[in-house]
């Protein structure tokens, strides 16, 4: 089986490729900068060498001599090696050269084309003459009036301009050798710190990790935020998104633009790891917040959220119930000591005495004879009154509902969450001997609840806070500082709001105003429980 190469040989072997490319191509765009840097030296000191000689003035007299060669030649062997270039040829208008480093081809004409001289116009480019391929330049010699009487052509061998650009490449060799070193150095360097960084993992493991990691975050049963020390969220899995009611989109934002301040507030518990209740919208949750650290340093927060709607409603459901049972047992209870009564009288023979005892004890207060008012068609709400009646009572407190309230029967859960909430703290702010007052109004358009008690009222300064998820007059354990923060949420959902005001016995009283509308979401709760299942139609196939 052939084993497959690793991560890290892989980053080395691509560093070194890119390396090694890098010199080459620079070796190669250096060589061609060299040549043509020497080639441009060269032909500055041609130009200026067939300057000089189309210019000087005894070569342009001795044109008009018998023999301009006696004159023109040494004059430009002269020059020739003085200036160091491979030739120096002056020729008439006819191309018949005058000087040369051969001098048995003084007398001979040109090799190659003097056309462009003999127009006026310099000529700089490679030929091949006599002396093989070479670099040149020409000139036109005038005379004192202006006309073409002849050429200086300089020139140098093409192999003596290699030769010079040979005599370089060495030192830029031996840089480029320096470079690949350094990039090897580098390049391994590179390799082993992105290897101790991914923790000497292959992309198959880092892959099979990030698999395993997404699968746990969204697919565990609890809401999971985490941010970083910047307060920027990093992560949020499904349940989360579903519980606060985020898109994907939060990822990389600031916490303190898309987490309501009860979560903030639970964030910013720095140091230590706590848990409390939460209201996220018009969701209870279990928030624990703790700490993440890396290599033993704090690089973030995480928060864990488990939703406590469901489970808190059963549980008010519940001591509804719980209630009503303790009720009807002391109701029991009570009944059968009255019959124990009576019965010990009619076997003493005393019966006046019997019938007298049950006069005075009348009907014994039937659990169903609790003043609830005969317009409250929804069943969930009569359960809830008759249940906070009998638990008040036990306290002290007496709960009056208006005869005259109304309530249908297609009321939403909405209603007992609220009228729920509403009626617990005004009978936790009530002392024994006060009355709570509740009053269910229904008209077209909404369904008002009216709560007030004998109590000590709310002062102006905190009407505004009570509605702050978390802040109550009770202490912060719990579920304290939720209800009247969730009653808020649910009115302003159905297009309503709570009034807060003071009773006529000084006490608080709250007016919720929740509106009729069909296209209303449902509560949390709500949406969480099966919906009944509907009567299949007459003639249907069931």
């Amino acid at each position: 089986m052939v084993r497959k190469v690793s991560l890290r040989t892989q980053l080395l072997a691509l560093q070194l490729l890119i390396v090694l490319t890098t010199v080459c191509l620079v070796g190669v765009v250096a060589s061609l900068m060299q040549a043509a840097q020497i080639r441009e030296s060269y032909q500055q000191q041609m130009v200026g060498v067939a300057q000089s000689v189309a210019t000087l003035p005894s070569v342009v007299d001795a044109f008009s001599t018998e023999d301009p060669s006696a004159t023109i030649q040494p004059i430009a062997e002269l020059i020739r090696q003085a200036s160091g270039v491979t030739y120096v040829v002056v020729t008439d208008e006819e191309g018949i050269r005058f000087s040369h480093p051969n001098p048995d081809r003084i007398g001979e004409r040109v090799s190659t084309d003097p056309s462009v001289p003999l127009s006026g116009e310099t000529y700089v480019g490679t030929q091949t003459g006599t002396l093989g391929e070479s670099w040149r330049v020409k000139l036109p010699i005038k005379a004192e009036d202006g006309t073409v009487i002849g050429t200086a052509s300089v020139g140098i061998l093409e192999s003596e301009l290699r030769a010079d650009l040979y005599d370089n490449l060495p030192w830029l060799a031996l840089w480029l050798v320096g470079a690949v070193l350094v990039g090897t150095l580098g390049a391994v360097w590179v390799s082993r710190l992105v290897w101790r960084r991914i923790y000497r993992l292959e992309p198959e493991e880092i892959a099979s990790l990030l698999e395993t990691r997404e699968a746990m975050l969204h697919g565990i049963g609890e809401g999971l935020v985490a941010v970083d020390d910047h307060e920027r969220i990093v992560l949020v899995n499904d349940q989360a998104m579903r519980l606060l009611d985020l898109g994907p989109e939060v990822v990389g934002q600031r916490a303190d633009d898309v987490l309501e301040p009860s979560l903030l507030a639970l964030l910013g518990a720095d140091g230590e790891s706590s848990e409390r209740m939460l209201l996220a919208g018009e969701r209870i949750l279990l928030g624990h917040r703790s700490d993440a650290e890396v290599d033993g340093r704090p690089v973030g927060a995480v928060l864990i959220l488990r939703d406590r709607t469901e489970l808190l409603g059963t549980l008010r459901e519940l001591d509804g119930a719980r209630d009503l049972t303790e009720s009807l047992r002391a109701q029991a209870h009570e009944f059968s000591n009255r019959m124990h009564v009576v019965s010990g009288l009619i076997e003493m023979g005393r019966t006046q005495e019997a019938v007298d005892f049950i006069a005075r004890a009348g009907q014994g207060g039937s659990l169903t004879d609790a003043p609830v008012a005969p317009g409250i068609a929804n069943p969930d709400v009569v359960a809830l009154l008759l249940a906070k009646t009998t638990t008040s009572e036990e306290r002290g407190v007496r709960l009056v509902v208006d005869p005259g309230s109304e309530v249908g029967a297609d009321e939403s859960t909405d209603l007992v969450t609220v009228l729920g909430n509403l009626v617990d703290n005004a009978v936790d702010a009530c002392a024994p001997g006060d009355t709570v007052e509740v009053s269910l109004r229904r008209d077209d358009s909404a369904t008002v609840v009216t709560v007030q008690d004998d109590g000590v009222g709310i002062p102006e300064a905190d009407r505004d806070r009570i509605f702050e998820s978390g802040w109550s007059t009770k202490g912060s354990s719990g579920t304290r500082g939720i209800g009247l923060a969730l009653v808020r949420r649910v009115a302003r959902r159905r297009g309503g709001d709570v009034v807060v005001s003071a009773s006529a016995a000084g006490g608080a009283r709250f007016d919720v105003r929740l509106p009729h509308r069909d296209d209303l979401p449902h509560s949390p709760l709500e949406a969480s429980r099966p919906q009944p299942r509907q009567p299949t139609p007459a003639g249907g196939s069931g």
